[in-house]
């Protein structure tokens, strides 16, 4: 029996609810999940069809977080046949009575934005505390471990296992004509899946699209995703005179996201850091390279696990403008784009969920 306790989980969307479906759905394969998740919408639906046992928590945090643990302690003392626990975040575990999970193999996973604080503050000493009780930090990237030493968590306790990718699904024909319209007779076909924040970096992009158009007049640029930089973005695209080139979904089906993905050229996120938060990782890359399409990210944060640079993409400053526009034409030029998508699928192999979840099996 495997127990995941996680307060992020499908259905809600996010990169962490795919993480920790993900997981779940590759745990079922080597024995049966019990995952303890926070109340989300229309998940009752969801949970019906799971493979995992899910029970889910309800009302206000606080209270919630100590219900959860609470109910974990309750159930590993009706189960004896408990083999490791997962745990999505440092938050929860922090209310998880040390001594009744100390036998088991226990995993907690971090991501640069949750462990980002200096040390000797509150929140630091916090994390602290709750590491403590874990046996094993899985970092999801070589950035994320080393940021995690130096914020005081042992680099004994510390393992890379990068997220996992489901397999490429076969689409079916009314979405690939729905992506085909919004992507109409357009080269190049550009692609960011994110929210709209100032991390993710959308404003540099529109600023490089608006340069690229003059080289490429049928340039077309979607970006999936909502967040509070939406109406200055939008207002952006209107300001360089570029909305006929630029399409915003703030939400798209799950199999249209994908059609887009399989359908475009590039997948661009040249992540920025902003404050405390910087991407740890950049699993959409994965994503994007297990239907054949190359990528270009930014070189703060992790996107270097998820991007093979001059193989299946390349590596550019996100905060320079003219690095992101250079390295788009160095993307297209010679066609090199096709040669990235081709690597970019082999390499994608790498993380599929089989082989992922065996580097946790292995420290059971």
């Amino acid at each position: 029996m495997f127990i995941i306790s996680t307060r992020t989980f499908p259905p809600e969307v996010g990169g962490m609810q795919n993480l920790m479906g993900g997981l779940a759905n590759a745990l079922v394969n080597h024995g049966p999940v019990k995952v303890f998740a926070d109340n989300s919408e229309n998940c009752e639906l969801f949970d019906k069809h799971s493979k995992a046992e899910i029970e889910r928590f309800g009302g206000i945090k606080l209270f919630r977080k100590y219900r959860k643990a609470n109910r974990i302690i309750e159930f590993i003392k009706e189960n004896k046949n408990v083999r490791s626990i997962f745990f999505d975040h440092w938050k929860s575990v922090e209310k998880v009575n040390t001594e009744m999970i100390r036998n088991f193999p226990t995993f907690c996973l971090i991501h640069s934005k949750e462990i980002n604080h200096a040390r000797g503050t509150n929140l630091n000493k916090r994390t602290l505390r709750s590491i403590e009780k874990i046996k094993f930090v899985i970092a999801n990237s070589r950035f994320t471990k080393d940021l995690a030493i130096s914020i005081g968590i042992p680099e004994k306790k510390i393992r890379i296992i990068h997220p996992g990718c489901d397999d490429a699904v076969e689409i079916s024909k009314e979405f690939q004509v729905e992506a085909q319209n919004i992507l109409n007779n357009s080269f190049p076909k550009i692609i960011t899946v994110a929210r709209l924040d100032k991390r993710k970096n959308h404003q540099n992009i529109l600023m490089c699209i608006r340069n690229l158009k003059e080289k490429f007049p049928k340039i077309k640029y979607v970006t999936i995703g909502d967040g509070e930089e939406k109406q200055r973005l939008i207002d952006l695209s209107k300001e360089l005179k570029i909305e006929n080139h630029v399409v915003f979904l703030n939400k798209a089906n799950q199999s249209l996201k994908i059609a887009l993905i399989k359908n475009s050229n590039l997948f661009l996120m040249p992540s920025i850091i902003v404050k405390k938060s910087v991407e740890g990782f950049g699993i959409s890359f994965v994503e994007a390279a297990s239907y054949g399409v190359g990528s270009i990210g930014g070189k703060d944060g992790g996107a270097n696990d998820a991007i093979d640079h001059k193989k299946t993409g390349l590596i550019c400053d996100g905060n320079d403008i003219d690095s992101i526009y250079q390295s788009i034409l160095k993307f297209f030029e010679n066609d090199n784009y096709k040669e990235f998508g081709k690597n970019a699928l082999t390499f994608s192999k790498n993380f599929n969920w089989n082989k992922i979840v065996k580097k946790y099996l292995a420290l059971n």
